[in-house]
């Protein structure tokens, strides 16, 4: 079964993400099931993992909805209140919906690095280990060092890293001390077994006009720490078209990892994590 494990969905009308406005460009409108669902048939994709994009339980229980009424929807992650009182009653609530799976703070619009360590959500971190639902990371390199510490506190979380930690590899030379770092963070993250990453969004964070060589680097750093039973392809669809298209990401990242792990890689290690039917 092929998988994409990371890719959102969203109607403008409910008005609660923030972040999309105008000015986000062709982003600005409805996303829907229809949209999407054309090129998973295209690339013979069975199942596809869809993420919370907004900050609010309406949005957790929206795309649970449009999971109930399309079953290529395999799991859904959305998003809880981690400081809220009434969490964990809030994931007993979701969890008795078939396909919720996780949920995924929106860490990277947190001004404060260290948001995640704060001693209120301890117990909401708890809660998603003893109810055996994921933990999406959602981070940048400068949340790499928070990330270890919390992986540390709670080693029997399933957790996966969104979008190989954000590396910034339009700006980054391979090698270099900003590399080096992603690269140690990442090799310390995987060092726990709980710890899977999400082989996604690299064509965003590159210059225009990238290919197979331009990850090829990224690529060998996440297979070398991951290694193919902890590693997941993901489009990132629809944000992946600012600056790529599905078939061209598909491609590169299937010319980038061994053919001998393409079946764990771009769908059972998904499969597994998401317990996706």
């Amino acid at each position: 079964m092929l998988i994409d494990a990371h890719h959102h969905l969203w109607r403008i009308a409910r008005n609660d993400y923030g972040w999309l406005t105008p000015e986000t460009g062709f982003l600005y409108r409805d996303y829907e099931p229809s949209d999407f669902k054309p090129l998973l048939d295209a690339h013979g994709i069975e199942r596809a993992v869809v993420i919370q994009a907004a900050p609010t339980l309406a949005e957790t229980d929206f795309l649970l909805s449009l999971s109930q009424a399309h079953p290529y929807l395999g799991a859904v992650v959305g998003w809880v209140d981690f400081s809220a009182r009434d969490t964990p009653e809030q994931l007993d609530r979701l969890s008795k919906h078939s396909h919720f799976r996780g949920v995924r703070p929106m860490i990277q619009d947190i001004p404060e690095d260290d948001w995640m360590l704060r001693p209120e959500l301890n117990d909401t971190f708890v809660a998603l280990t003893q109810r055996d639902l994921s933990f999406d990371a959602l981070i940048q390199p400068r949340h790499l060092r928070a990330l270890i510490e919390l992986v540390g506190r709670h080693p029997s979380l399933r957790m996966v890293i969104n979008h190989c930690g954000k590396p910034e590899v339009r700006d980054w030379q391979v090698g270099d001390a900003r590399f080096n770092a992603w690269q140690a963070g990442i090799a310390e993250l995987a060092r726990h077994p709980n710890v899977f990453c999400k082989l996604s969004a690299l064509p965003t964070r590159s210059a225009p006009n990238w290919s197979a060589a331009t990850f090829a680097d990224y690529v060998e750093v996440l297979m070398t720490a991951f290694g193919e039973t902890r590693l997941m392809w993901a489009s990132d669809w629809p944000i992946l078209e600012r600056n790529g298209r599905y078939a061209d990401w598909l491609r590169v990242a299937r010319q980038l990892v061994p053919e001998s792990a393409h079946a764990n890689v771009f769908g059972a290690t998904a499969q597994a994590f998401y317990r996706i039917e």
